[in-house]
């Protein structure tokens, strides 16, 4: 992904509220299923990042990135901005490079 295209995706991302709040269970394979489930209704996401949460945004960011589909856009204090195009039908349309 371009810078070009992250710029894109943050500056739709900036009115976004976080969806997913990660607490002290961490990355588990539940808040897998519902990171997934709202990437696939929405494609760009928030996830804040709760004080109990016991992985750093830094350590969740890679976890995250290891998965196939999910392009990490933007890191900002405790709240990650997560991308994944509709398989079928995107409703997001990126720039090309």
């Amino acid at each position: 992904m371009t810078g070009k295209q992250k710029r894109y995706l943050r500056t739709l991302a900036h009115t976004l509220k976080p969806i997913v709040n990660l607490g002290k269970h961490g990355i588990s394979p539940e808040t897998k299923n519902e990171i997934n489930y709202q990437l696939l209704e929405h494609e760009l996401i928030k996830l804040k990042i709760l004080d109990s949460c016991p992985i750093t945004k830094k350590e969740c960011a890679d976890l995250l990135a290891e998965e196939k589909n999910f392009k990490i856009v933007q890191i900002i204090g405790k709240t990650l901005t997560l991308y994944c195009p509709h398989p079928e039908e995107p409703k997001i349309e990126i720039p090309s490079a």
